[in-house]
């Protein structure tokens, strides 16, 4: 009894986490809409205001509305995070799925270039890549890529080599199945629940990456609003105008937040832990 009110439990706070992360997800492609001001229009008159009726989060170094910039900026950064965890996550599964069914010498090859990859931290590794391919969002995205692939191949060749010994696939071969319908049906579909725990959790770390390059001027470049990049703008203006990092530091905070937990949630649910009390 006590596990079966331990799973609603889990499902009520999925659902929850789900419920709010579907609402960031639909501000992030409908907020511009609701935009009061033009988001990169600038007001030289109305230059580091505090919050008020026209401008309800107060304005920038440039009389540029924070508000708007924070609704244009979710578009940039959580629909950029979720192309880059698209990227990724594709790239890598079928890297590692290639590498764990045809083993030998792929295998080695794809595997140790993962290992030279992650022997890197990997921000300074994307750092140095979009420091030789220059500043801008779409180099942003080919540095992570470069880097963030290597752990979802690892994960998925393990997972390859893992199901392979189990006996229901045994017993699928033993029945008839060809082999491409092993691989798909059976393989690849039993793949899919920790790969995408996995790539859920990453979701916050991404946009955190994201936006760590555009605070350093590598990412979003001006005047494009993105929530790192309007850190880097408000840094200097810590004391005079607080509200420019406050606003888009909470945005990133309760985005990453949010995400971790769905995470956590997500892999409840798909695994529940047995409650032995």
């Amino acid at each position: 009894m006590r596990s079966i009110r331990w799973m609603l439990t889990e499902r009520r706070t999925f659902m929850f986490l789900l419920s709010l992360t579907a609402g960031w997800i639909i501000l992030a492609i409908v907020g511009p809409l609701f935009a009061p001001h033009d988001p990169l229009a600038a007001n030289f008159t109305q230059v580091l205001q505090p919050s008020s009726p026209e401008y309800p989060l107060g304005t920038d170094q440039l009389g540029r509305c924070v508000l708007s910039r924070l609704l244009y900026g979710a578009r940039t950064s959580l629909l950029l995070t979720f192309m880059m965890i698209g990227i990724v996550f594709t790239l890598g599964v079928v890297i590692g799925a290639i590498a764990g069914f045809a083993r030998g010498v792929t295998d080695t090859i794809m595997m140790r270039l993962c290992d030279t990859l992650m022997a890197f931290p990997g921000l300074i590794f994307a750092i140095a890549v979009v420091g030789m391919l220059g500043p801008g969002l779409f180099n942003t995205v080919v540095a992570l890529s470069v880097v963030w692939w290597a752990k979802y191949a690892r994960m998925a060749r393990s997972l390859v080599i893992s199901l392979q010994q189990k006996e229901f696939v045994t017993t699928a071969a033993f029945s008839g199945a060809r082999k491409i319908q092993i691989i798909g049906r059976t393989i690849l579909l039993n793949m899919l629940s920790p790969l995408i725990v996995m790539a859920m959790m990453d979701v916050g770390g991404m946009m955190l990456s994201i936006s760590g390059l555009s605070f350093l001027g590598l990412g979003a470049q001006p005047p494009d609003p993105e929530w790192g990049a309007m850190l880097n703008e408000g840094r200097r203006y810590l004391q005079t105008a607080p509200w420019l990092l406050i606003y888009p530091g909470l945005a990133i905070f309760s985005t990453v937040i949010i995400f971790n937990l769905l995470g956590d949630s997500l892999r409840d649910v798909l695994d529940p832990k047995k409650n032995t009390a």
